[in-house]
């Protein structure tokens, strides 16, 4: 009795195993219809799914709102602040302009000390024996160029132009041995300072930097700049950057030594500086500038 229903369970299994096989046939061919079963079966499914999934995607789609919300409020408050601080930095600058109108029309001064009308110019000649002191421009009096006017190129300030003739002009250079020729300059900072760019180190290679008033903190690598005072260097024209401060002979005022901005030693194309400002007794500044002479002899 054993044997037989051990023997009967061996022919049941045999029995659902080939109908197994024969279903998974059967759903594995390509039909065009399911059967009624594989209908009924998707139907209940996927009326499930949709029972369930319609109400989660609800319930998720009322959290991304809330966040959605929550975003645009905090989005909305920080868009708020810096429209509260774009007014404020508005009305400051609408009464700093109104205030240097102000001041201008006090002074009866237009110009600005920065500008200027530029004159391209090529070097064309360079004396050897003054390499480091005077450079030859293609431009002349017939090209508006006049005594004393400022030289530039991208960089920074070059010099001023010493001599004019109808078509050139020579330019003498930061870098000069003159002992008269100063150069108004200004020290980069939360602070005014002002100096005089006098002479030039050969072996340092670095233009010096005097009467600097000792209470005035500069260190190295702040950038110079023209002050635009004296009537020939427009205003904010790099100079070079301070390598070392130490004081002067007699301890009175500081020193400083200033990598100049300008390669000198590369000079091919500059710019001239024909300013337009208005001197004190009204005449343009560009005919005066034979009388202002050296630009530190005028501010000491």
């Amino acid at each position: 009795m054993p044997h037989f229903f051990s023997n009967k369970r061996l022919i049941l299994l045999l029995v659902g195993v080939i109908f197994l096989v024969a279903l998974i046939s059967f759903s594995l061919r390509d039909r065009d219809h399911a059967s009624l079963p594989e209908q009924i079966v998707k139907d209940v499914v996927g009326f499930g799914q949709s029972f369930f999934s319609k109400p989660a995607q609800y319930i998720t789609g009322v959290f991304e709102n809330v966040d959605s919300l929550l975003n645009t409020y905090e989005e909305n408050k920080r868009l708020k602040s810096r429209l509260e601080e774009f007014a404020k930095v508005q009305a400051e600058a609408n009464d700093m302009a109104s205030e240097n109108e102000r001041l201008r029309e006090l002074i009866d001064k237009t110009e600005d000390l920065r500008d200027y009308d530029p004159i391209q110019a090529t070097v064309i000649a360079r004396n050897p024996d003054q390499w480091e002191e005077k450079i030859i421009l293609d431009k002349g009096e017939v090209h508006g160029v006049k005594e004393n006017m400022a030289v530039m190129t991208a960089q920074g300030l070059v010099g001023k132009v010493e001599l004019t003739t109808p078509f050139t002009a020579t330019v003498e250079m930061l870098t000069t041995q003159n002992p008269n020729y100063r150069v108004s300059a200004q020290v980069v900072g939360e602070q005014e300072i002002f100096g005089l760019i006098e002479g030039y180190d050969e072996e340092r290679k670095e233009l010096v930097l005097k009467r600097i008033d000792s209470d005035f903190d500069i260190k190295v690598g702040d950038l110079v700049i023209s002050s635009g005072l004296g009537g020939i260097f427009p205003k904010g024209i790099p100079i070079g950057e301070i390598t070392e401060v130490s004081t002067d002979d007699y301890g009175l005022t500081k020193l400083a030594y200033v990598k100049p901005s300008a390669d000198f030693s590369l000079l091919d194309h500059v710019v001239i500086a024909s300013r337009t400002m208005q001197n004190v007794d009204g005449s343009d500044g560009n005919d005066t500038n034979k009388e202002i002479g050296d630009e530190g002899d005028e501010e000491s």
